[in-house]
């Protein structure tokens, strides 16, 4: 199977250069100058899995000069893998600033290509994985043209390939800028890690742009509102914290800040209907993994679900500032929680997915 797999993988990267004139724009939600859909990388097409993740690697880097080909493939390494934030570059202390090529300093062309590959990766579902994730950059041009300047918009996101991409060795596919974080690494062609994951997104209400409808993030609210008007009284005061969150716990630079003990009300202590609803806020956030590997991960995190606490602050309406919701598990850990709007809305969301043992692929 491995041979298999290596074979398509060559195949397809001896094949997409020549093949790049056939190569098709697909459409989304977005089609600008700085902000284009992903193009279909022809030469990739029949291939499947980890050998179309190369292939698409490949095609990628083969639309770069020397410089930025330097500059987007680098040496694999958790120091690197760790830089990633939820502000916009210029606000990022210097010693933790994204690595990578900006969108800014590449052609449409070659934005077309990196799309397509960090396309092939998320997931398929509408508002979750690949829609969502042009929807959050939607959202930064939108805030750039309203009031949040050069600060925001779609050319102040990164792209990074740490290790080559191959079906032997660490490879990790990072992709981030404002409210938005990629971390999917894979060893020996495996997808072994596909956290952190961040997504939060200003601003939180409906929003048009380029004649789309956008909110992306709105399924993690409602999954995680559902969840816990799904609890009884008591049962919300057993997951209600003492405390109160203005922003998630386990951001950028929080690697393994844990807490030690969990709290909440433990998932072997809800019914079988409670723990449906769980699931479903889980789901929000694996969906924006490739449907077989975001089942693999569903799989492990049901198996794990009697361990695993829920808990929130605030209301459980999960719009209002201060609201926080929490799912800590053996393995999962995701947090949501709203704080006051920077450029525009009253309020917005800052969410983070998190894998005890699977961050930066175990590393």
């Amino acid at each position: 199977m491995r041979i298999k797999f290596f074979l398509a993988a060559v195949a397809a990267a001896a094949c997409f250069t020549a093949c790049s004139k056939d190569d098709t724009v697909t459409t989304t939600s977005s089609n600008t100058a700085a902000n284009p859909e992903p193009i279909a990388v022809t030469a990739c097409t029949s291939a499947t899995g980890i050998a179309k993740v190369i292939c698409l690697a490949e095609a990628f880097k083969s639309q770069l000069d020397a410089t930025q080909l330097a500059t987007v493939q680098r040496t694999y390494s958790v120091a690197e893998a760790k830089k990633w934030s939820n502000l916009p570059q210029g606000l990022v202390s210097s010693a933790n600033k994204r690595v990578g090529l900006n969108f800014g300093a590449m052609t449409t062309t070659q934005i077309q290509y990196a799309k397509a590959l960090i396309k092939e990766v998320a997931g398929t579902a509408a508002n979750e994985g690949w829609d969502e994730i042009q929807q959050i950059i939607n959202a930064d041009e939108y805030l750039a043209a309203n009031g949040g300047g050069t600060t925001y918009g779609a050319g102040n996101y990164y792209i990074a390939l740490l290790g080559t991409p191959a079906l032997t060795g660490t490879f990790e596919i990072q992709f981030g800028g404002h409210h938005l974080a990629v971390s999917h690494t894979y060893k020996d062609g495996v997808l072994v890690g596909a956290t952190p994951s961040f997504r939060a997104v200003e601003p939180f209400a409906v929003f048009n742009w380029n004649g789309t409808s956008n909110q992306p993030l709105v399924q993690e609210k409602d999954a995680l509102s559902a969840m816990l008007n799904g609890l009884s009284s008591s049962e919300q005061t057993t997951a209600r914290l003492s405390s109160t969150f203005s922003d998630i716990l386990l951001g950028p630079q929080q690697d393994g800040a844990f807490p030690a003990t969990p709290v909440g009300i433990k998932g072997s202590n809800l019914s079988a209907a409670q723990k449906a609803l769980v699931l479903a806020a889980i789901q929000t956030y694996v969906g924006d993994v490739d449907a077989a590997d975001a089942a693999t991960i569903m799989a492990k995190y049901a198996s794990e679900l009697d361990n695993t606490y829920v808990s929130f602050s605030g209301t459980t309406a999960m719009t209002t500032r201060n609201d926080y919701a929490r799912i800590d598990g053996p393995s999962v850990w995701i947090e949501y929680t709203c704080q006051n709007g920077i450029v525009l809305s009253p309020t917005h969301p800052h969410s983070v997915w998190r894998d005890k043992t699977k961050d930066y692929g175990g590393n």
